[in-house]
């Protein structure tokens, strides 16, 4: 090919290849591998290629023994070789997972870090950001969003911490935004919310946003329940920070936790409540957009389990979820069909809280950085 075509028109024949042949061509000259590892190609190559997102699913126990469908089980191939101890995945995005975790490292701290990792298990390769003044209190702790514009291709992780209502501060939160095109931690110029509000784990990338579930504290100790709901979002394009708030029947419903999560490409959300019985139930609702917000309730699950924890949706809208019952047995991972109303079963148990879900697509990104590398930089 390279002996007839122009090589303007090699680089647009390249650029609509699958993944794993582009890897294969930068062995076939030079000039092709410093075309396919520039950043311009790679952010071409993400932004222009489409293919259909698969399900990606990772269980996670204390000895770290992850499983991704279609993926050998021993993630250490996978571009993974550091030792983790409580392993977090916070969010999957254009292709790249974004992992949490607590580890010592001797080479950069003394007394340990707190690092988040960028993954790509399509090429095998991942990076390290140090992510400064983490808080695990309970009412000052720090929560992470992360997410990939599918304009910029930028990797974007967002550090929201949660002050409290007893802060001298207008501010109920302060925010950082680390992005991998810069290599640094920021504050962004854009206005904080000017109401007091507390951000929770639960969190969701859609398009060019990152999501969160949040609510107004009423007080110093409230955790939540019965009070006024919202969803921050967070824009990676223009860094702006909104709040949106959630309808009044979601309101003062003290006997409710909530979660966001999307189906069909659309913010869902799940309100979970327990049962007379001790078991647990939970309804779906999908976000109507428009002004003002409302919600259409798509279908309510009633559960054996004592505990259900929805992971994400199938493209048919059924949820997957984590099931756990109260004679401690293993916690399922199991399939719902709201139609029929049926569980299917699968053969994956973990301990509980450990599953995550999401959809999964190649991509290169990663591909031009150096390999288990570490930002910001540390000297």
């Amino acid at each position: 090919m390279s002996d007839y075509l122009p090589f303007e028109l090699q680089v647009q024949i390249i650029k609509r290849l699958p993944v794993k042949p582009v890897l294969q061509f930068r062995s076939v000259s030079k000039r092709w591998k410093a075309l396919i590892d520039s950043s311009e190609f790679i952010a071409a190559h993400s932004v222009g290629h489409t293919q259909l997102n698969r399900l990606l699913s990772i269980f996670a126990k204390q000895d770290i023994d992850p499983t991704l469908f279609g993926l050998p089980k021993l993630y250490k191939d996978y571009g993974l070789s550091k030792p983790y101890k409580d392993l977090r995945v916070v969010g999957s995005s254009q292709g790249l997972l974004c992992l949490y975790d607590s580890y010592r490292d001797e080479s950069l701290d003394k007394s340990g870090i707190t690092m988040a990792v960028l993954w790509n298990p399509s090429i095998r390769k991942s990076v390290r950001i140090v992510v400064p003044g983490v808080l695990h209190w309970r009412f000052l702790h720090t929560v992470l969003g992360f997410g990939v514009s599918p304009i910029t291709s930028d990797p974007t992780i967002v550090k929201i911490t949660n002050l409290g209502m007893d802060m001298k501060s207008k501010a109920s939160v302060e925010i950082e935004v680390f992005t991998l095109s810069t290599g640094i931690w920021s504050v962004p110029s854009s206005k904080l919310p000017d109401k007091p509000v507390s951000v929770t784990w639960s969190r969701e990338a859609i398009d060019k946003f990152i999501y969160w579930f949040g609510y107004y504290p009423l007080d110093d100790y409230s955790d939540g329940l019965g009070e006024n709901k919202l969803i921050m979002s967070f824009d990676m394009i223009t860094q702006e920070i909104s709040l949106i708030d959630l309808p009044n029947c979601f309101t003062h419903q003290s006997s409710s936790k909530f979660s966001i999560s999307k189906v069909r490409g659309s913010h869902a959300l799940v309100e979970y409540s327990t049962t007379n019985n001790e078991k647990q139930d939970c309804v779906v609702w999908m976000m109507n957009h428009g002004v003002p917000v409302s919600f259409t309730k798509l279908f309510t699950i009633n559960t054996p389990y004592a505990l259900i924890n929805i992971l994400g949706f199938m493209k048919s809208g059924g949820p997957i979820m984590e099931t756990h019952d109260e004679f401690g047995e293993p916690t399922a991972f199991v399939f719902y069909e709201p139609g029929s109303k049926d569980f299917k079963y699968t053969s994956f148990y973990s301990d509980y809280g450990s599953f995550f879900v999401d959809s999964y697509m190649e991509t290169l990104l990663l591909l031009d950085q150096p390999d288990s590398s570490v930002y910001p930089i540390v000297n």
